[in-house]
């Protein structure tokens, strides 16, 4: 039972659109702008820095508070209770029921989540998602790094758990989820086409 409610909580929060929303008080629907994509990188390239920092900050607190709550509400399985909460606000954030279930690929909302789960893990997987963008400039592949390498430190900082195949199982499902968000940036990176930081595309 404690699964279904840390999911739908999290899906709740995750449903909270802060591109949409900071998008409407400048006067504009953020989905009709970019790249159509109601999240931090599109509001970049929209409105620019201190939009999208704002837009960052709002995803990652909300996922964060999903997280948070969920563990306080079962602290007996906090770490699972945690992974659905943070799996709902991203599935939420993509998702969303009073945006028209169309809104971002989930990313700072699963940086909230890593974050407020295991810091050891989101430093590292911060780590590499930095050292990518860095050098590559192309913030999808450098996403797709990020989550990948979830269920893998995932594993490595509890495989003693009783629970360890849940466990790396949701940070399966968190890696699943961000590549099937980026299904169309996979295809354009795989032809040489992606966009990247500083494009307006």
């Amino acid at each position: 039972m404690y699964r279904l409610i840390a999911l739908g909580l999290g899906y709740l929060l995750g449903g909270i659109q802060t591109a949409i929303l900071y998008g409407r008080l400048q006067g504009i629907e953020i989905r009709e702008h970019g790249s159509g994509n109601a999240g931090a990188t599109n509001t970049l390239r929209v409105l620019g820095k201190k939009a999208a920092l704002i837009v960052f900050i709002g995803d990652v607190l909300k996922a964060a508070a999903a997280v948070m709550i969920a563990k306080l509400l079962f602290p007996d399985t906090s770490l699972l209770a945690g992974l659905y909460a943070g799996i709902g606000a991203i599935i939420g954030h993509s998702y969303p029921l009073f945006f028209k279930f169309k809104g971002g690929k989930g990313i700072a909302v699963t940086v909230g989540t890593i974050y407020f789960i295991d810091i050891r893990i989101a430093l590292i997987v911060s780590l590499i998602f930095i050292i990518s963008a860095w050098t590559t400039r192309i913030v999808s592949s450098s996403s797709l790094l990020l989550t990948g390498f979830i269920p893998i430190l995932l594993y490595v900082f509890y495989k003693g758990s009783p629970n360890i195949v849940e466990i790396v199982c949701l940070g399966v499902v968190i890696a699943g989820i961000t590549a099937y968000r980026h299904k169309e940036n996979i295809a354009r990176l795989l032809n040489g086409t992606e966009s990247k930081l500083g494009s307006k595309k």
